[in-house]
């Protein structure tokens, strides 16, 4: 028995265990795309940084100036974004109801057909109740008025 005979079920275990090229290709792909990610996010912070302690006297000196304009800036832009999207709300809640009159049966029209349908179903079982107990107040009633009488 020879050396080589007793490495050869290591040997193999180590070749069966190794990852194939694709996977080392991935894992090398995937690491040098996260340190040069890594490194471009510490540049930028560094220039962030250098940009802000640069700016600091400027930003003082202007904010008087430059709080009141910025809140103002704001506020104009926030405006016009609700309106828009209150209009583009409008617009598409007119447009569905539109489809759903012409009979098109837009999204969730099924939704509304059968909630419809519950709402009167049960206006109905309402309505009947109501009938019933109009009539076992008025057979009441007339028990009263019948037994005051004699």
């Amino acid at each position: 028995m020879s050396i080589n005979d007793q490495n050869t079920p290591m040997t193999q275990k180590l070749y069966e265990s190794a990852p194939s090229s694709r996977q080392v290709a991935k894992f090398m792909t995937a690491s040098t795309l996260g340190a040069t990610l890594l490194f471009l996010s510490g540049l930028t912070l560094t220039g962030t940084v250098l940009a802000l302690i640069m700016a600091t006297p400027l930003i003082v000196i202007f904010s008087p100036v430059l709080v009141p304009a910025g809140i103002t800036l704001f506020l104009a832009i926030t405006g016009f974004l609700f309106s828009g999207g209150c209009g583009v709300a409008a617009i598409t809640a007119l447009s569905w109801m539109y489809n759903y009159v012409q009979g098109k049966h837009p999204f969730g029209a099924d939704q509304l057909d059968y909630a419809r349908n519950k709402l009167a179903s049960t206006a109905r079982d309402m309505t009947e109740k109501a009938k019933e107990y109009g009539h076992y107040v008025q057979n009441k009633a007339s028990e009263v008025t019948q037994g005051q009488g004699s």
